[in-house]
């Protein structure tokens, strides 16, 4: 959600480097407009603070301004401590000191799309206010083909798994990092598969191996060897790969789903707690289900978005009541 922003910064003159954890580098990658990526050699969660000061003193006097994208106050030290002399961000965990230039926070009310949000730090004035963003904020990721098809050709290599031509397969996404308020039930993503003549391949990080497993066993069941679980077996520019060749994408509100938007590819984008008014998939080809707008859903469903990990009223309606039939319909 951030490339709208990095593009901005590029096509003015700006000389990017971005700092990232290893697990997401790999996107930073993907950008035509970032020239170096910093990996960040820090676990999620901690503070290391020690590390922290460590890197910033290796980074003095290499930058006039650091743009900092996550709201968290640790995420604002590194420039603090690199003596960086523009730094700037929005207001987050009340950063004021440690931030030269700060954009207030949106209230909930009034959240931006997130490429809106993050866009919007190009255009931080003298008194602090975003001017009014113009021209084409839609996130675009351009790996190189050589690396796409050594990508696939790695795959190709395994047994159990059918030949990967471009357009052949389906690539269901079943994961959401967030929680389980965001996240399609496996029996209905099974269901979907059902449904669907080509093959599947299902894609994640280690923590969605066992829930695409349960996808994959219910689905091959009535479909013997139909369903290919890779998730967590993989690395980002395989699933870069993956994605990039795919006949159609399903996916929850995820990181995977922005990518598929970002390369363009048709898909289907399941929404539950979450809002695609906020982090929709910015692609012409995407369609959305999101029973809070649903014609279809009657009466409408006056709890979302709630934006929690797991639903407050324990029964995950706008997630359970999307029915596999409405998603193959759009797919």
């Amino acid at each position: 959600m951030t490339e709208p922003l990095l593009r901005r910064l590029a096509a003015r003159g700006e000389r990017l480097t971005v700092a990232a954890m290893s697990s997401v580098a790999p996107v930073y990658r993907a950008m035509p407009s970032v020239f170096e990526v910093l990996e960040l050699p820090f676990q999620h969660g901690g503070l290391q603070l020690f590390e922290r000061w460590k890197l910033a003193r290796s980074l003095r006097g290499r930058f006039e301004k650091a743009y900092v994208c996550p709201n968290s106050f640790k995420s604002a030290l590194i420039p603090w401590m690199a003596n960086i002399p523009q730094r700037i961000g929005y207001t987050g965990e009340a950063r004021y000191g440690v931030l030269t230039d700060r954009l207030d926070n949106p209230s909930s009310e009034a959240r931006p799309p997130m490429v809106e949000w993050y866009a919007a730090l190009s255009l931080v004035g003298q008194n602090n206010q975003p001017m009014k963003l113009t021209g084409d904020l839609r996130p675009v990721l351009q790996v190189p083909p050589q690396a796409m098809d050594e990508g696939l050709e790695r795959l190709a290599k395994r047994p159990d798994l059918p030949t990967l031509a471009r357009n052949s397969y389906v690539v269901f996404a079943p994961g959401a990092e967030y929680g389980p308020a965001k996240r399609w039930p496996a029996r209905h993503f099974a269901e979907l598969a059902g449904m669907v003549d080509s093959p599947i391949i299902l894609l994640g990080g280690p923590q969605d191996r066992a829930f695409c497993a349960e996808i994959a066993n219910t689905a091959n069941a009535k479909q013997s060897g139909h369903c290919h679980n890779l998730a967590g077996e993989t690395d980002l520019m395989q699933a870069f790969a993956l994605i990039s060749g795919a006949f159609r994408v399903v996916s929850n509100d995820s990181g995977l789903m922005h990518v598929a938007a970002a390369m363009g590819v048709p898909q289907v984008a399941v929404f539950g707690s979450s809002s695609p008014d906020h982090t929709p998939p910015l692609n012409d080809k995407a369609r959305v289900v999101w029973l809070r707008v649903d014609p279809k859903y009657q009466p409408p469903l006056a709890c979302a978005p709630c934006y929690e990990r797991t639903c407050p009223l324990g029964h995950t309606r706008c997630l359970e009541d999307v029915q596999a039939e409405r998603v193959y319909a759009l797919l």
